[in-house]
C-alpha cells in the first residue's frame, strides 16, 4: 500500500507541479489553472505562515510515505526531490528554491494577465 501511495503522490504532485507552470496555455484549462495556482500560493503563503513559507501539505503527505517506507534525507524542496528522483541529480537547495519561485511567480503573472485581459476582451464584446 505505501509502494502505491509513493507511486500515487509522485505522479500527482509532479502532474501539479506540471499543470502550474503550463495550464495556463490552452485557453480551455485557463480557469482551473487559476485555481491551482491560487491554491498553491494559498498553501505556501497562507499555511505558511503556520507552517513556514512555502508550506505544501502534498510535500508533507509525501514525505510521511517515504519515511514509512524507511527514506531518510528527503531534501527540504519536492522540486528537488523530484530533480532526484527522475534524473538521479541532487541540486543545490537554495537554486531549486529560487527555480522554483521564479516559475511559480511567472505563472501566477501570466494567469493573472490572462484573466484581466479575458476580463476587458468581453466587457469590449458586450
Amino acid at each position: 500500500m505505501l509502494r502505491a501511495l509513493d507511486q500515487f503522490f509522485f505522479l500527482f504532485h509532479a502532474g501539479f507541479i506540471l499543470f502550474n507552470l503550463v495550464g495556463w496555455i490552452p485557453r480551455r484549462t485557463r480557469a482551473l489553472h487559476r485555481v491551482a495556482v491560487l491554491l498553491t500560493a494559498l498553501s505556501w503563503f497562507g499555511l505558511g505562515l503556520f507552517y513556514g513559507i512555502g508550506y505544501c501539505p502534498l510535500t508533507e503527505w509525501h514525505w510521511r510515505v517515504l519515511r514509512a517506507l524507511g527514506r531518510e534525507g528527503l531534501p527540504r524542496s519536492y522540486t528537488s526531490y523530484l530533480v532526484q528522483r527522475i534524473l538521479g541529480w541532487a541540486p543545490e537547495a537554495g537554486v531549486m528554491d529560487l527555480l522554483t519561485g521564479v516559475g511559480f511567480g511567472i505563472a501566477f503573472c501570466l494567469a493573472l494577465g490572462l484573466y484581466v485581459a479575458e476580463r476587458k476582451r468581453s466587457r469590449v464584446l458586450r
